[in-house]
């Protein structure tokens, strides 16, 4: 699923309008709107995590959705590389 498609599914469940999430992320809804029909990427970190919080979300699972490391996790590439390569191996 797509960072768009997550966010929409979870907004719609909690019967929130597109419009007034927006207002709640403080940007435009016109731009909110595209990134939920996935005609733009995921937006930066911080509306991630802000849109995580409104609807109540993973964090986590939001980013993964973006296809991104959380902010938390950015510095530490490397050793989630090597843990997930590692772990991968010890299923095998």
């Amino acid at each position: 699923m797509s960072f768009g498609a997550f966010i929409r599914l979870h907004r719609e469940a909690k019967g929130m309008q597109m419009n007034d999430f927006a207002r709640l992320l403080e940007i435009s809804p016109a731009y909110w709107s595209r990134i939920e029909r996935d005609r733009e990427n995921a937006p930066k970190d911080e509306l991630i995590i802000k849109a995580a919080e409104i609807l109540g979300v993973s964090v986590d699972d939001a980013f993964i959705e973006a296809s991104r490391l959380p902010p938390d996790l950015q510095t530490e590439v490397g050793n989630v590389v090597r843990m997930y390569r590692k772990q991968s191996q010890a299923e095998k």
